[in-house]
Formats: C-alpha cells, structure tokens, sequence
C-alpha cells in the first residue's frame, strides 16, 4: 500500500484564503510543506542539485487554481535551503504559445530563484537524452531534457482536472516536458518511469473544479500515488486513468491517506467532483474575473490573456 501525507494550510480568514504578495503567501505555508518534506529528509540530503517541477504551464494568475501557486514552490525551496545543502533549479518548457521566461516573469518566479540562489531553467534550450521505457505494452522513444535525468526531482502539480478531465497531476506534468511520437497517454507513463521523481508535492493550496476553490491542503508521496489521491478528490476513478493505472501495482493499491483527519477529504470531493478545465481558447469568467481583479487591487502587470482587451 503506499502512503500520501497530508498538511492542512491554515485558513487565514481573508476571502478564498488568498494573499497577493507572493511572499506572505511563502511564509503562510512553510509549515505545511515543511511537514510533508521531512519524512523524505534522509533521500533528499543525499541530492547534489534538487530540480523543482511546478505546473507552470501557461501565465494563468495562481489564485484561479489552474497553476501551481509560486509560493508554494517557495515554501519547498525554502526548506531545502533551509534544512539541506543542496543547489536547487526550477523548471519549465516554452511552446509555440508562451515563452517560459515570460510566464516565469508574471508568476513571480524569478524573484523567488533570486532569494533561494535557485536557476531557472528553459528545457527547449537544453541537451536532451535519447530514452526507452514501455507504456501499455510497447517501447516508447522518448528525447528527455538533462536536468530531468541528471538531479533529484520533485514535481509540483496543481490540484486540477484537465480539458479531457483527468487530473493534471505529477505523471502529466513531467510528460509535457519530454519529446515523444506517442500519444500523451503513453508519453507520461514512459516519461515518469524515465525520470524516476524522488517526490511529488501536490499543490491544494486553491484547487480547480469549475471554479477556484480554496482547499488548503498540501500533499506529499510518490507522483502516482499523489495523483490517484488528486484524482479521486476530483471525483475521477483511478482504473480509467490510462496514465495512472500502469504505473499503481496492485500492492500499491489502495492509496492511504496520512493525517486524512486534519481535512475533511469527502467535503472537498464534493466541491470538486465533475468540474473541467476549460479550453485553452475560452477562458473561463471566474478566471478573466480573478485576473482583473489582482490587477485592480495589486498594480502588478496584466496577464498575456488579458493585454488588448
């Protein structure tokens, strides 16, 4: 059976328990996160260079729930600077849609690598491995970024579904960032065996399931085992996860939950279940709102989403 350990995020009595400076927000979940790194210490300290993997997949603001909160992986690079010795490196990838550099600049994510000494790492601009792992049967070719293969990772999903509606998770984060001719499916199952995370910390802090919602919780284990918990939160079943399934044994099965009793986990499903991400073409009002408001409120920059409109 594997094991998820959950932290609850104290709920700071402000609306959807949101603070616009990124770090009030670091130092209000330290201690959750800290308490889900710690029982990984021992592997963690053996680490020359700790890469971090957010869901950083477009400049959504991170109060919408559809990317990892900055902050969250400010509270990570906090405690491994903190508690370890060890170089730290955030990740993404540019598209044909945004630059990363670009979506790092308006999360906030190149002020929290100047604090924490922590590169920020473009993986279109790296050398990358040629690897083979099997998913559903078949050998899928894979072309693997460096850092990936090279250093201790850990991944940091946002709790989310997908357009298609599945939870976005640790196992579909990694598999976005490698090179396949597989379908997606088969990409991530052959990309998670390849790159073999140390952790997944799963970001719960605000969720999305047609709308935000603020769950404070984070969770910490390995990335499927995190992803069939985010999953069933989302009110998805594991079996019919086509990336998620091969990569839980049956001796892994069922999921527990450690410190379930800090959450009520069945509240939360019922907030999230049926909820999907919209299309990537028509953002969602609840979205565009929270956008425009940040702006109002904060002074800070518009989002790509938003300029000309």
């Amino acid at each position: 059976m594997s094991a998820v350990r959950l932290a609850a995020v104290e709920d700071d009595g402000r609306p959807g328990g949101w603070r616009p400076n990124v770090d009030a927000r670091t130092a209000r979940l330290e201690s959750a996160v800290g308490a889900v790194l710690e029982p990984r210490r021992e592997r963690l300290a053996d680490a020359d260079r700790v890469t971090i993997v957010p869901d950083a997949h477009y400049p959504f603001h991170p109060s919408t729930g559809v990317v990892t909160d900055p902050a969250v992986v400010g509270a990570v690079a906090a405690w491994l600077d903190r508690e370890l010795e060890t170089g730290l490196a955030v990740v993404g990838r540019s598209d044909d849609r945004i630059a990363f550099d670009r979506t790092t600049s308006y999360l906030g994510y190149d002020r929290l690598a100047d604090r924490f000494d922590a590169a920020l790492v473009d993986l279109a601009d790296v050398p990358t491995r040629n690897e083979y792992r099997a998913a559903e049967g078949r050998s899928v070719a894979l072309s693997v970024p460096e850092p990936l293969l090279e250093s201790t990772v850990i991944v940091v999903p946002s709790l989310r579904p997908t357009e298609e509606g599945t939870a976005a998770g640790a196992v579909r984060t990694l598999g976005r960032l490698v090179t396949s001719g597989a379908d997606s499916t088969r990409t991530a199952v052959a990309a998670t065996r390849a790159i073999d995370p140390e952790l997944a910390v799963l970001d719960g802090v605000v969720a999305y399931g047609d709308d935000p919602v603020a769950t404070n919780v984070v969770l910490s284990g390995n990335g499927p085992a995190v992803d069939a918990v985010a999953t069933s939160l989302l009110g998805r079943d594991v079996d019919a996860d086509g990336a998620l399934s091969p990569l839980l044994s049956d001796a892994e099965r069922p999921v527990a939950v450690e410190n379930s009793d800090e959450v009520d986990l069945s509240a939360i499903r019922e907030r999230l279940a049926g909820g999907r991400l919209p299309p990537a073409d028509d953002t969602h009002p609840a979205v565009s709102s929270a956008y425009r408001l940040y702006a109002a409120a904060s002074g800070d920059a518009v989002p790509p989403q938003l300029e000309g409109q």
